[in-house]
């Protein structure tokens, strides 16, 4: 017997690891014939940085170059100038780098609703109200009495900084040919390093010039000058269409308004942005790398301090100096990145992880060196890679991401480098630094967050060209289904499902699957246990979100919608067996179904008597509490509280579940009426002869596939499914 139980249990091992190799061999072929169509600016000619900003301006890269300078002075004043605001306020290392790390904790929580609003509105404006935010905080920095106080104008700062994170680089994706979207993101990119440049030369100079004890405060006065002179330059500045050059890449065409679709909530943007595989570990090993990155400079600020005795003039040329190799470096980069991604993408991505590794080893074997010149140069050399690396991170992140919530990607990025990297390293390196020193804290701090965020990136790489293939399929499926509405805008189908996968974390369990739902039909939803039913539920109430797919109603895309916003325009699922509060009355059901709607005494009067003309039962029990009913009378009171809502579309999820024959005839009477009055319905059952009896057309389900469409009676002919998945429920 335990013999025959190792052999069953070893054929069914065998099956699964078969069944799941087939699968991912089809996956990989389908993706190949997207690959092998066109990937969105591979394979392009080369494109001249002249030509690049004769088609976007050159305005839009120049503007936000300048925001990248100005928005790196105060922050680096700060790194600079810690020994002084440290003495001002005679406080400890730990503390002092704490506060220099909320930047980093500031960056990220601003950076998120930064990111939700320049996914839906004008991320000009957005830029230019951020500038006036941390342009103020500046001034208010040099004004601060105590620590305290320092520390709650850093944090306003922060939020002001946090809004060019998600424009910025959408900004650029959007505003410039794809062929040569390394270059310019470099271009941007090289800001930062020349911000850091000049930040340090002109906080240290300021510092020194005013004197005193107090003379770092003059350096954040005078930063506060150009963030408010870049309000209106801002201004100036013509919003790009979302998209575009994507979609002329692939479609040959600048597709029109997306349909007007609704806003993408917060939640849904990062449960679809971590199934972007290569996003999800480049962003994994971008927080793992800020632990060394966000700490490095504090740390070495406080070093030349203390070994070396450099004041502030000094520390602000040396980090200043620091910084050339990275302006050399990073143009450079751009143009290599550029040349890679037009051969094979994932080579950019690839580089980029190596570039971060290089970093780390540079800079770990300069910390070896106590002679201040070496230290300095290896510093500085380290520098370049780190910014090289960086300006390659941008453009492939813009490519991979669905265009509609690349802002939203963006702001995950600090979300992880600075949340979980930067304000950690602070922290650890502080408290590191005043036990064992600067250098043994950079010593411990860098190589393992370093070596670990190199090995995620590189390792991301290997994904870019599948997730690239997905944002083709896209594009395309939006392109066809927009020429479809233009040629039939009559029967555009109230619900719509188009190549949806869906994922429980590594395990797909829904593949290409489709959908159309006319207005007034009754569409059975067939298939055994586990066949992927209630999932493709999920995925059509919001309560879900897919690897890849788009999900529309009347026309518009609902993919990322919330569940709550779904049901505010009727699409109401009914869950078999639950969907009543057990505990209150009838009644009180219905009253607590209704809170939503804000309808008058009247208009809810009304609703309640064309409920109860289909279940005349409810009525008679309105005081009854719901628990004590009957099986049947449960569901129909889910039915019921549905109805309320007066839904576009009716969901009804396992009607029959658990319920004696007589009661889901009753309950079929029930359905059938809701079908005279042309009400829209998915009716999710494993019985053929409930299919038959309610609906003209019928979808059955295997193995997270759709294996059949179409008329039910066509299926009832299908000996292969009805004898194999049906045969109980048919003779039942």
């Amino acid at each position: 017997m335990g013999d025959e139980l190792e052999v069953d249990a070893a054929d069914l091992t065998a099956a699964v690891l078969a069944e799941e190799t087939q699968r991912r061999a089809e996956q990989s072929a389908r993706d190949d014939v997207v690959l092998s169509n066109q990937l969105p600016g591979v394979g392009d000619k080369r494109m001249s940085l002249r030509e690049s900003l004769d088609a976007g301006g050159g305005g839009l890269v120049g503007v936000l170059w300048c925001h990248g300078v100005v928005d790196e002075w105060p922050r680096v004043a700060m790194l600079v100038l810690l020994p002084d605001i440290q003495a001002t306020f005679g406080v400890s290392d730990t503390t002092v780098l704490g506060v220099a790390g909320l930047f980093g904790l500031v960056l990220v929580l601003g950076s998120l609703p930064f990111g939700w609003m320049a996914d839906r509105l004008n991320r000009i404006r957005i830029m230019a109200a951020g500038a006036a935010i941390w342009g103020a905080f500046t001034m208010f920095m040099g004004l601060a009495p105590s620590i305290f106080i320092f520390a709650l104008f850093v944090i306003g700062n922060g939020f002001g900084q946090a809004s060019r994170i998600p424009n910025s680089a959408s900004l650029l994706a959007d505003g410039y040919p794809l062929q040569a979207r390394n270059t310019i993101f470099a271009i941007e990119a090289s800001a930062r390093p020349f911000g850091q440049f000049t930040g340090p030369f002109l906080a240290g100079a300021i510092a020194g010039m005013a004197g005193g004890a107090e003379g770092w405060r003059w350096a954040f006065y005078i930063f506060a000058i150009p963030p408010i002179i870049l309000v209106f330059v801002t201004l100036l500045l013509k919003h790009p269409k979302r998209g575009q050059y994507e979609q002329q890449d692939v479609l040959g065409e600048s597709l029109g308004t997306d349909n007007a679709g609704p806003p993408i909530s917060l939640s849904a943007a990062f449960a679809r942005l971590k199934k972007v595989r290569t996003f999800y570990y480049m962003v994994v090993g971008l927080g793992a790398m800020g632990f060394a990155l966000f700490a490095a400079p504090g740390l070495m600020s406080l070093l030349l301090e203390e070994e070396y005795g450099y004041n502030a003039d000094k520390r602000g040329w040396i980090l200043g100096i620091s910084w050339i190799p990275a302006i050399i470096m990073v143009p450079i980069a751009g143009r290599i990145g550029d040349k890679l991604f037009r051969k094979s993408p994932e080579l950019v991505l690839r580089l980029a992880g190596i570039l971060i590794g290089v970093y780390g080893l540079v800079f770990t074997v300069g910390l070896r060196f106590h002679t201040p010149a070496v230290l300095i140069v290896m510093y500085a050399l380290a520098n370049g890679f780190q910014a090289s690396a960086f300006a390659l991170t941008g453009p492939t992140i813009a490519s991979v991401v669905p265009y509609k919530m690349r802002s939203m990607a963006f702001s995950l990025v600090g979300l992880y480098l600075t949340l979980i990297g930067g304000v950690g390293g602070n922290l650890l390196g502080g408290s590191m630094s005043d036990e064992f020193g600067e250098r043994t804290a950079l010593t411990a701090l860098v190589p393992p967050a370093i070596i670990l965020g190199s090995i995620l990136v590189v390792y991301g790489s290997r994904y870019v060209k599948r997730d690239l293939s997905l944002v083709v399929s896209e594009l395309k499926e939006e392109q066809q289904e927009q020429i479809r509405m233009a040629d039939d805008p009559e029967n555009i189908p109230v619900l719509q499902v188009r190549n949806l996968d869906y994922s429980y974390g590594m395990v797909q369990v829904l593949f290409d699957c489709h959908l159309d739902l006319a207005q007034g039909e009754a569409l059975a939803l067939l298939g055994t246990n586990g066949a992927g039913k209630s999932t493709l539920l999920k995925a059509i109430a919001g309560l879900g979100i897919p690897d890849r797919g788009v999900v529309r109603f009347r026309g518009r895309t609902i993919t990322f919608a919330p569940a709550e916003w779904r049901v505010g325009q009727g699409i109401i699922l009914v869950r078999g067996g639950a969907g009543v509060f057990p505990g209150l009355s009838v009644a009180e059901n219905f009253e607590m179904f209704a809170t939503s709607l804000k309808l008058s005494a009247a208009e809810y009067q009304e609703r309640l008597q064309s409920i109860f003309e289909v279940f005349p039962i409810l009525e008679e029990r309105q005081r009854q509490r719901a628990g004590s009913l009957s099986g049947g009378q449960r569901q129909m009171l889910a039915l019921a509280l549905a109805l309320v809502h007066r839904p576009e579309v009716l969901i009804i999820d396992e009607l029959s579940l658990g319920l004696a024959p007589i009661v889901v005839q009753e309950l079929i009477g029930v359905v059938e009426r809701l079908k005279e009055r042309g009400q829209t319905m998915i009716i999710v059952e494993q019985s053929l002869n409930i299919a038959l009896a309610l609906c003209d057309r019928a979808m059955f389900m295997e193995k997270g596939r759709i294996r059949f469409e179409g008329p039910t009676s066509e299926l009832a002919e299908r000996d292969d499914i009805v004898h194999a998945v049906f045969l109980g429920s048919a003779q039942s």
